[in-house]
C-alpha cells in the first residue's frame, strides 16, 4: 500500500547505485530514475548528489529515509494485520543476525520455517551484535539474533541457545598437544581477534579481564571480522583464536584445526532481541517460537 516513488526511494537509498536498486526492484534504470525525479519534484529539493559515477544523500535525502523505513514498515506491518485476519501466515519478515549465527546456524532455521510457511518473504541482514541490536531498536528489523543481552532500552532479550567457546589453533601450533588451557597461558601465544563490535569479542575480552588478563595486553596479531577469516588466518599458524565449537567442527573433522577447552570453561547465550513496545504480529511471534525451539534442538 505504501507510494511506489518512496519504495523506489528507499530502495535507491540503500544500494546508493540507481542500477543496483533496479535489479533489487525488477525495473528498468530510466523507470527507477523517473520516480526519483518525481519524488524531488514533489518535494522541490534533491534527494540525492550525483558525482563522478557515484550518487550519496543530500540532507533533505537522509530526513526521507527516516520517514520512508517507519511508513514502509507500518505499511508491512498493516499488511501482516489484515492477513492475520483472514488466517494467513505471510508478509515479509525482516530478521537481522551476527556473523556467526548467519553463517553456522540460521541457514538450517530460515529453510524449515520457509518450508513451513512459504508465503512469508524472510531477508537476512547480517552485522556484528552491536550493529544488529541497532537496527532492531531503530524498527528497520523485526528481529535480531546477537551473542551478548540486548543494551539499549525499549529492547527484550530472550535465550534461544547455549554455546561453548574453545580455543582453536593449527595442529602445529605451541598449543595443540594440551588437554585444556588457562587464560595466563593464552596471554603467552599470539592471538587473532574478533573485531570490535562483535559480541564473541565483548564475551571474550570480558573473559579475561575476569582472570586478571588486560585485553589490550595480549599478543594481538589481528582483528578480524568474520569466523572464515579467522579460521583461515589461524589455519597457517600465525596464531590462536577463540571460536565457538560449532563453527570448526568441520576443520576439526578434516584435521585442519584443533580445539582446545579453556580452564575454567566459556560459555555464552545466544539471544533473540525484539522491541518491548512495538507492536508484534503472529508472524513475528511465531519466527521467534520456531527459532528457538530449532536452536535449542540443534544444540542438544
Amino acid at each position: 500500500m505504501a507510494d511506489r516513488r518512496l519504495q523506489v526511494f528507499h530502495a535507491v537509498a540503500k544500494h546508493l547505485s540507481f542500477t543496483r536498486a533496479a535489479d533489487a526492484l525488477f525495473m528498468t534504470q530510466p523507470a527507477v530514475t523517473f520516480q526519483i525525479k518525481q519524488l524531488e519534484e514533489q518535494y522541490g529539493t534533491r534527494l540525492f548528489e550525483r558525482r563522478h559515477g557515484s550518487i550519496s544523500l543530500t540532507p533533505a535525502g537522509d530526513l526521507v529515509l527516516s520517514y520512508a523505513e517507519r511508513i514502509l514498515a507500518l505499511s508491512d506491518e498493516m499488511d501482516t494485520r489484515l492477513a492475520e485476519m483472514t488466517g494467513e501466515m505471510r508478509g515479509p519478515l525482516l530478521v537481522g543476525a551476527s556473523t556467526t549465527i548467519a553463517e553456522f546456524m540460521l541457514p538450517r532455521v530460515l529453510g524449515e520455517f520457509n518450508a513451513a510457511y512459504p508465503q512469508v518473504r524472510a531477508r537476512l541482514i547480517v552485522a556484528n551484535s552491536e550493529s544488529i541490536e541497532s537496527r532492531v531498536a531503530e524498527h528497520t528489523l523485526d528481529v535480531g539474533l546477537i551473542e551478548v543481552p540486548a543494551k539499549l532500552s525499549g529492547l527484550s532479550s530472550q535465550i534461544c541457545r547455549e554455546d561453548e567457546l574453545q580455543v582453536t589453533c593449527a595442529p602445529d601450533y605451541p598449543l595443540a598437544g594440551m588437554n585444556s588451557v588457562t587464560p595466563r597461558v593464552l596471554a603467552e601465544h599470539e592471538y587473532i581477534s574478533r573485531e570490535p563490535g562483535s559480541g564473541t569479542r565483548e564475551i571474550i575480552d570480558a573473559y579475561f579481564l575476569e582472570h586478571q588478563i588486560p585485553p589490550a595486553s595480549l599478543k594481538t596479531q589481528m582483528e578480524l571480522g568474520s569466523p572464515e577469516a579467522l579460521k583461515g588466518v589461524v589455519s597457517t599458524g600465525l596464531g590462536f583464536a577463540i571460536v565457538p565449537r560449532s563453527v570448526i567442527d568441520k576443520e576439526i573433522q578434516l584435521g585442519e584445526l584443533v580445539a582446545i577447552p579453556l580452564k575454567p570453561p566459556l560459555k555464552r547465550s545466544l539471544y533473540l532481541v525484539f522491541q518491548k513496545d512495538r507492536f508484534q504480529s503472529r508472524l513475528t511471534a511465531t519466527f521467534i517460537e520456531f527459532t528457538r525451539s530449532k536452536l535449542k534442538e540443534m544444540a542438544s
